[in-house]
């Protein structure tokens, strides 16, 4: 079943290792009448996915070994577009849009990259991913604010990546896919900034909602609480995110931003939480990011 628009639309699911929630996402995506296909990307997973995958009526596509997150999305994407999306919508395995989630996408026409707030599945009127509104330095937490702040349902030029989240054929074939070598942590980041420098047409639909458990307070006070910084008690993510990130600042925003990350860095592992080891991990990843070298966070694998 297409769109009314005529348009093949192909979810693209990322899975690693939770097999109880992917179950729980799969049965709903059965329920979204304008699906023409699903297509779960597995990540190598060992806790039994991939045999229950061949049991159901989704395409599997079943990686040898575990990619992250970016290279599941970037296998997925491209695997989407080869089979015929005209728009793919992408999503972790952790969340669930609520059943009217697609519909409500798509009444909103003219975008390229768009879609839903992610909501705290145990507090709807939370959101899980909070959103920094355009324009300033303001980040809303309360569906209340997101509401209020929003033009006609949209909070233009934001939008949180890989959360139920569309994007149109035509913009793939402009920027590509994810990258994949990012592993976790800043591929996301870095596919909404390269999707903004090719022009596209970026929103947040306000009545559109994914559930999703909670992660917490993201992001750690610092500097007597004027600020935070996205602490990780992994050292694989902190080490993907180090490097990720300076990758992300010097390509699109400019050395100074890169430097403001890294003094960052330095007062919180020096002062907000001493920690010898994680700064020495931060340059080392710091420095391979510069260096084009994605290789340092097999390391880490368990």
């Amino acid at each position: 079943m297409t769109d009314r628009h005529g348009r093949r639309i192909v979810a693209v699911v990322v899975t690693f290792n939770r097999l109880e929630l992917l179950q729980r996402q799969l049965a709903r995506l059965a329920e979204v009448p304008e699906l023409d296909e699903i297509l779960v990307v597995d990540n190598a997973s060992t806790d039994g996915t991939a045999a229950w995958l061949r049991t159901q009526d989704v395409t599997a596509e079943l990686l040898e070994s575990n990619t992250g997150g970016a290279g599941g999305f970037a296998r997925g994407l491209a695997l989407a577009i080869e089979r015929g999306a005209d728009l793919a919508w992408l999503m972790d395995d952790d969340g669930l849009p609520a059943v009217d989630c697609l519909t409500r996408l798509l009444e909103c026409g003219d975008l390229d990259f768009w879609g839903p707030v992610v909501v705290d599945e145990a507090d709807p009127e939370r959101l899980v991913f909070p959103i920094r509104l355009p324009g300033g330095t303001r980040t809303v937490r309360a569906m209340a604010d997101v509401r209020a702040a929003a033009t006609d349902g949209l909070i233009r030029d934001v939008v949180i990546p890989f959360n139920g989240v569309l994007v149109t054929r035509e913009l793939v074939e402009r920027i590509g896919v994810p990258r994949a070598e990012f592993f976790i942590w800043g591929d996301d980041v870095e596919y909404l900034w390269r999707a903004e420098a090719a022009g596209a047409r970026i929103a947040t639909v306000t009545g559109a909602v994914v559930h999703h458990p909670s992660v917490g307070e993201l992001g750690s006070p610092m500097m007597l609480g004027r600020t935070t910084y996205n602490f990780t008690p992994s050292d694989l993510k902190h080490y993907c995110m180090a490097r990720n990130n300076t990758v992300n600042l010097r390509r699109y925003r400019g050395w100074p931003y890169v430097l403001m990350f890294w003094a960052k860095t330095l007062w919180f592992f020096t002062l907000t939480r001493p920690r010898a080891a994680r700064l020495s991990m931060s340059a080392r990843a710091a420095y391979a990011g510069l260096r084009g070298d994605f290789t340092g966070h097999r390391r880490y694998l368990r």
